[in-house]
């Protein structure tokens, strides 16, 4: 008999819209353990399967032997060159082995000492089938950097083999799993305010103490996994294993991770596994001189809108690259999870372009969906569960898949959060497309609460995406160039700055408390940073101008800067004591469309919304389902947040035994226009 999902039942009991399908998940469950059978059978079990990095590349032996290790299926013979040995092509061959594989052991110097010196260059180098001689770098090359100018564009691999007292040492663990999750979404390059790329070292001293203080407790850091062309934003990944070293050494990115985990922050790594850069001479394609390798030939290997190449997720040893990639992050730097970017074109045939995913169960389960991607996930997820039980996985997916975040065993994909990537482009919307008076409550509500149950979703008003140059930030849309000369405590009043700073705390308290079970702010977004963000290249003279952040405005006492800044840290310092992002989604009573008035209890919470741009309310009734006294705990209008201290947070709120809303009691409250409130029952 086929395997079955052992707890598939669960899923139908939560969802039973979803047993139609029930072949569909149990041909993915069946594709997901055949594969893993077979590695327990081939490999010795999923946990040596997963440690490929440690006999694939290039390693010193304890007796100083090099051991070389390749997978170049395409490939008519092997070698190795470098510094090493003058740079001769052909006087290190490698062996040919089953598989498509290749190995060499380089003996040491008679003395004893490795012949491969820490930081030597190195090249593979490929006998392609037409007869050429092709330079490739190692796709497991653990360091790789830009070379000085003159010597061309293509990077080089650096051999990594610090002697034992110069490799950094671990001092502090992970911290425990959080159980309401709020990332700090972060680029180190970015993360300084001077024309220039940032450093770990300089994120580890400068920023990480903002993070802390802001009350965040992970990190997501982005663009790591080493990248030729920055403007990529990472995304265009050419050496997976090589951190990226434009920002420093491998050792300094530990040094940063151990900073992040003595201060209790937990570390996500964006790992990106949906695609790979085209590059050839410094990148996986092509390696063993053919077009496929790593990837899909012909069209199915191509990505038409990003000009990427897409893996053959079927394929034995493109499994093992990707799940070693995973385990080297854990285990080398010690990451406690990771962000998946892309996964809605790993999901699909199509890749999503042009998709538009209406929700209809049939778009998730016919032929347009890509089985050994879905596979892929599955034994990541396992594998990654499996070992690292405290870990977090996140799915950056637009199209609403069911049971991407339910667990394998009831034949999900296994991932614990996905992104709720409607929110952002929903605000976006709103602020481009209609007046404040326009804005539709209710589909507004709709588009905050609109997730699978029991699936964790990941809340934010604007991400990296959204400040990307051809875009704007929130606080550029609310107030443009007026954030040149109004932002000042001593500047003229002005209604732009006045609404712009309002509906700024406005929406991120509503997306936090609202959208999800977790909150994510990309770096500068929670002091309102001005502005796009546009890394250096050719369409900009290669100008730093854009890639930098602006940590001296909210830093001058008399910018307004502070005050979003501020509000920020209450925030979450509010949810760290009532806990609402992992309590039950939130029970939305009333949604008001002449009024502009939303208001719904989560945690034991009151909260209270009133969008309107005029009209503020002093004795409006709202249903509360817990009686008692109530108080102000948080408040968007309070004058250490820039507002206008319209609530006297002095007096308290009594139910009356009156149903209203649906609720069993109600209470009057005065709610002020453009302002978001929340309040808790006193003992």
């Amino acid at each position: 008999m086929a395997p079955q999902a052992p707890e598939m039942q669960k899923l139908f009991n939560r969802d039973p819209y979803l047993r139609p399908f029930e072949k569909d998940l149990q041909r993915r469950y069946e594709c997901f353990h055949s594969f893993l059978e077979r590695i327990n059978s081939c490999e010795g079990g999923l946990e040596n399967f997963s440690k490929g990095y440690e006999t694939f590349g290039i390693h010193v032996l304890p007796d100083n032997t090099v051991y070389c290790k390749e997978w170049a299926p395409g490939a008519e013979a092997v070698f190795l060159r470098g510094d090493f040995n003058q740079w001769d092509r052909c006087s290190f061959p490698y062996k040919k082995l089953p598989f498509g594989k290749w190995e060499l052991y380089i003996p040491p110097e008679k003395d004893g000492s490795c012949r491969i010196k820490h930081l030597s260059k190195l090249k593979i180098v490929i006998a392609t089938k037409d007869g050429q001689l092709v330079d490739r770098i190692s796709p497991w090359a653990t360091y790789v950097v830009q070379p000085p100018k003159t010597e061309g564009v293509a990077y080089e691999h650096v051999f990594w083999n610090p002697p034992p007292a110069s490799k950094y040492q671990f001092r502090f663990k992970s911290p425990r799993r959080p159980e309401s999750l709020k990332i700090y979404e972060c680029h180190v390059g970015i993360a300084t305010e001077e024309a220039k790329v940032g450093s770990y070292k300089e994120f580890a001293r400068n920023v990480v103490p903002r993070i802390v203080k802001l009350g965040y407790n992970a990190v997501q850091l982005m663009a790591i996994m080493e990248h030729v062309y920055y403007a990529s934003f990472g995304y265009q990944v050419t050496s997976f294993y090589a951190a990226s070293s434009r920002y420093g050494t491998p050792e300094e990115l530990k040094e940063l991770i151990d900073v992040c985990h003595s201060n209790g922050l937990t570390v996500l790594l964006d790992i990106v596994h949906s695609h790979a850069s085209k590059n050839v001479l410094d990148g996986l394609n092509q390696f063993d001189g053919t077009n496929s390798c790593f990837f899909h030939e012909g069209p199915r290997g191509e990505h038409s809108l990003w000009d990427s190449k897409l893996f053959n997720y079927s394929d034995w040893e493109v499994e093992r690259f990707l799940l070693s990639n995973l385990r080297w992050y854990m285990e080398e730097y010690k990451f406690d999870g990771f962000r998946f970017d892309g996964v809605t074109s790993m999901l699909y045939h199509s890749r999503g372009i042009g998709q538009g995913f209406s929700g209809d169960y049939n778009d998730y389960f016919c032929l347009n969906v890509d089985n050994d991607a879905i596979m892929y996930l599955m034994l990541a997820n396992h594998m990654l569960h499996q070992i690292y039980p405290e870990i977090i996985t996140v799915a950056e997916d637009v199209s609403g898949m069911p049971a991407l975040c339910r667990p394998v065993s009831e034949g999900g994909t296994g991932f614990d959060y996905r992104l709720g990537m409607a929110i952002p482009d929903k605000w976006i919307q709103y602020l481009k497309e209609f007046r404040d008076e326009d804005w539709n409550m209710g589909n507004l509500v709709f588009t905050l609460t609109n997730r699978r149950w029991q699936e964790k979703t990941i809340a934010y008003c604007e991400s990296h995406d959204q400040a990307l140059v051809g875009d704007k930030t929130l606080a550029f849309w609310l107030m443009d160039k007026e954030m040149y000369t109004h932002m000042s405590d001593l500047s003229d009043p002005s209604p732009v700055i006045d609404r712009g700073v309002a509906l700024h705390k406005v929406i991120r308290l509503i997306t936090h408390s609202l959208g999800g079970e977790a909150y994510l702010n990309f770096i500068g977004n929670e002091f309102g940073h001005p502005e796009w963000l546009d890394f250096p290249r050719v369409g900009n003279n290669e100008s730093f101008h854009y890639a930098r952040r602006q940590w001296n405005i909210v830093d001058d006492p008399l910018l307004k800067y502070k005050y979003l800044n501020a509000f920020d840290a209450a925030m979450n310092k509010t949810e760290d004591k009532f806990g609402w992002l992992h309590k039950d989604p939130g029970y939305v009573s009333w949604k008001h469309e002449e009024d502009k008035v939303i208001v719904f209890e989560r945690a034991g919470l009151l909260f209270i919304f009133n969008f309107h741009p005029t009209k503020s309310f002093p004795d409006y009734r709202i249903g509360v389902q817990i009686p008692g006294k109530y108080r102000v705990v948080l408040d968007t209008d309070d004058k250490i947040f820039g507002g206008h201290g319209r609530l006297d947070h002095g007096i308290r709120f009594y139910t009356f035994d009156q149903g209203f809303a649906g609720r069993y009691h109600s209470m009057m409250v005065y709610m002020p226009n453009r302002t978001g409130f929340v309040l808790a029952k006193e003992d």
